[in-house]
């Protein structure tokens, strides 16, 4: 039997963006409030970026894909049967320790793709609603950014942007001749001292950890200060599933702790915060007698509607040299594309992430596969043309809902306490080819208006799962989705949902604001409801 211990008020899973989000905001109410996170602090004294051999670790314990790290804290993902494979990290801070800093919202039109587009469904809120959350994330996480972007509401600049460099200008020159729309990118990337961390200091090596601490990552920010106040946190604890005993109320959540014991951690409130893929991964595995087909799914719906975001990559090379890898890697972005047009083949849209270069090896390695780095004689020579003269951009295409694209658990394969794993269904839609295929050709024209050559497509990227949406979705209707417009389970009404699997739609851009910003308005919804929470 599992060892039972004191009973909470709050426990929340996972200690990622939107758990630490949720968990700082909850801190005031003075309830007893548990974070149960299967990964351990990380160490930024062994973060790729303090070292020379940075390229070769992003590929080992590093690696963004949980089967290529294959450390304890880690779960396997089976994802054969999808040409993008899953991206996670498990550990306090979760994504944002990896991930590229890159910090747009969703626009006003992506929470009204029904009404305006006739596809998908609406949000059961809007930006409007989201708004003063979007700006209080900003300042907790501290986003250098340029106001008065065009393609969104006025928005403040927490910090001045980060700098263009030579490849942000020489493609910011291009998009004016062409007469489209870009714009210096919002990155959650302190450009002058903040909250005490450190400005960043150029390493360019954002996607495989902050060693300085620049970046805004959760562990930096967020956890701080929701720990003096009073948060526990519990790492290296890995929960499997959700009790709710003979009602329909959660009581508990049973966990593996660091010492490997079995433990049930009884509790008024379960807020998951465990992305698009382990949030399903545990509700599914929550079955019961009384919840057959998985917990908080008598729609049906979870694990389905999963979105990714398929990405497609567009890079050229210059003749004169460029920042190659140095600075954060998304300098600026395009919105140009972003809205539905009725010329085009496909609905809704997509914005390009300008990028600067690439480390030396990875300039090697790209360069052999794209046939342009020869072996033998010649070989320095055509190297010295790619390495820090090449720069391009990323297509991020709003992926639409399919039910048939989904999260089920794995019939044989388990993680190390046997908790089974996550199994990926998951296809490109006719839509998303359209998408990408315009991207290809309108990045294409792009980078021959800055006078590139040898320009390279990488269409869909396939170890780009990073984005996971879409399988535990909100909305006022009970049998369409999982959890009500304020994030509150509709068959569990003790269970919230704080994570990216509530979205509704996926947008053209990445989804970190918007979680957090969706978890700060969630806790915002409990502490005014406080007294009504369940009815």
């Amino acid at each position: 039997m599992a060892a039972r211990n004191d009973p909470v008020d709050v426990v929340i899973i996972g200690a990622g963006a939107s758990g630490a989000a949720v968990a700082w905001a909850l801190a005031e109410t003075r309830m007893r409030i548990v974070c149960l996170e299967q990964g351990g602090w990380p160490n930024p004294a062994r973060f790729p970026s303090a070292g020379m051999d940075w390229e070769a670790q992003t590929l080992g314990d590093y690696a963004i894909s949980p089967n290529r790290r294959a450390l304890p804290e880690d779960y396997p993902v089976n994802d054969d049967d999808s040409p993008i494979k899953i991206a996670n990290f498990n550990g306090v801070g979760g994504g944002t320790v990896f991930y590229a800093a890159h910090f747009p919202r969703l626009h006003p039109s992506d929470f009204r793709v029904r009404s305006l587009d006739g596809v998908a469904d609406d949000w059961p809120l809007d930006y409007r609603t989201l708004e003063p959350f979007y700006a209080l994330n900003d300042r907790m996480m501290g986003i250098a950014a340029l106001a008065g972007d065009p393609a969104y509401p006025d928005k403040e600049a927490v910090m001045p942007p980060i700098p263009l460099g030579r490849s942000g200008e020489r493609i910011g020159r291009a998009m004016n001749a062409l007469g489209w729309h870009w714009w210096p990118s919002d990155a959650a990337i302190a450009t002058r001292e903040y909250e005490g961390r450190a400005p960043c200091i150029n390493l360019g090596q954002c996607g495989s950890g902050c060693a300085q601490g620049a970046k805004a990552s959760t562990d930096v920010t967020y956890w701080p200060q929701a720990i003096r106040s009073r948060i526990e946190l519990r790492t290296r604890c890995r929960v499997s599933r959700i009790e709710t005993g003979d009602r329909d109320m959660a009581t508990g959540v049973h966990y593996v702790d660091e010492d490997g014991q079995e433990r049930f951690q009884p509790c008024e409130i379960v807020i998951m915060a465990c992305n698009g893929v382990g949030t399903p991964r545990i509700l599914l595995n929550s079955a019961s007698g009384r919840f057959p087909n998985g917990l908080a799914n008598s729609s049906g719906l979870v694990g389905k509607n999963l979105m990714l975001h398929p990405y497609a990559q567009i890079r050229g090379h210059f003749d004169d040299p460029l920042d190659g890898h140095r600075g954060p890697p998304i300098c600026a972005w395009s919105m140009e594309f972003y809205e539905t047009d009725p010329a085009r083949d496909f609905v809704r849209g997509y914005c390009f992430q300008f990028s600067r270069g690439m480390g030396p090896a990875r300039t090697a390695i790209n360069g052999m596969a794209d046939g342009l780095l020869p072996w033998g004689e010649g070989h320095h020579d055509a190297f010295r043309r790619l390495f820090e003269h090449s720069a391009g951009m990323a297509s991020i295409c709003e992926d639409l809902p399919e039910e048939s694209n989904r999260v089920t658990l794995d019939p044989d394969l388990t993680d190390q306490d046997g908790v089974p794993a996550p199994r990926i269904t998951y296809r490109l839609s006719d839509n998303t080819r359209k998408m990408l295929d315009h991207s290809i050709a309108r990045g294409t024209d792009i980078l021959k208006a800055a006078g590139a050559r040898d320009i390279t497509v990488k269409s869909p990227l396939p170890y780009a799962g990073w984005h996971l949406l879409g399988t535990a979705r909100m909305g006022t209707d009970p049998d369409r989705s999982v959890v009500n417009a304020w994030g509150r389970s509709h068959d569990v009404k003790n269970l919230f949902i704080v994570d990216g699997s509530i979205f509704v739609t996926s947008g053209g851009v990445n989804p970190t604001s918007t979680i957090q910003a969706l978890a700060l308005y969630i806790a915002g919804q409990i502490k005014n409801r406080i007294y009504d929470l369940f009815d």
